[in-house]
């Protein structure tokens, strides 16, 4: 675990505060697809990515569900800091994207750890960064035709994993996006034909 820490961490938190993570936290290593936290239940530890993605997710009233944001190396979820300083149940839902180790920070040592003005920082950064990136996919949805949202969609998902091959499905997309396969399909059909990107059998390739 120390030598993940001092890699993420170890410019922005002082030694003492990666000592007290590396005794405090609980490492874990995750496959793609597991849920690392969902709906309605309490959030007790928070996360703090060494590798790998995850994904941001929010349901609807209705059961839909919209893509808010990526969590990488180095990120954790402000959303869930909110939701353990509240002691609220999660309202949103961390999916493994490609496969993370993580730590797990148990909730007693985030206000503890507050006497480090390393840590203050990084979870005020933390908040900002998720509330601009919330901004974004709030203007994506109120401003953007949906053509130009799925291909900002294709385009982040391309930086975070950096990778130009995108494995998921029509399916999968339209309900990141918040509509139907069949929309999807032709506008991603239209991107092909203008040359944007190559269609394969449940992979997108970005040209």
């Amino acid at each position: 675990m120390r030598e993940l820490l001092q890699a993420q961490f170890g410019r922005i938190f002082q030694k003492e505060l990666v000592d007290e993570i590396e005794a405090k936290g609980v490492l874990k290593t995750l496959e793609a697809g597991t849920a690392l936290i969902d709906y309605g239940k309490y959030i007790k530890s928070i996360p703090l990515v060494m590798t790998g993605t995850i994904k941001i997710v929010r349901e609807d009233d209705k059961g839909n569900e919209l893509f808010l944001y990526y969590l990488r190396g180095g990120d954790t979820c402000a959303m869930s800091l909110t939701c353990c300083t509240s002691q609220k149940k999660s309202e949103i839902k961390a999916i493994v994207e490609s496969d993370a180790v993580i730590v797990m920070v148990p909730l007693q040592y985030m206000d503890e750890w507050m006497r480090f003005s390393s840590w203050r920082q990084f979870v005020f950064a933390s908040y900002n960064a998720r509330f601009d990136e919330m901004l974004s996919a709030l203007d994506a949805v109120a401003f953007m035709k949906l053509d130009e949202r799925l291909l900002n969609y294709l385009l982040d998902i391309k930086a975070n994993t950096g990778s130009f091959e995108i494995k998921r499905t029509h399916q999968e997309i339209a309900n990141d996006l918040g509509t139907s396969r069949v929309v999807i399909s032709r506008l991603l059909k239209r991107l092909a034909d203008e040359d944007q990107i190559e269609l394969h059998r449940n992979k997108i390739e970005i040209l």
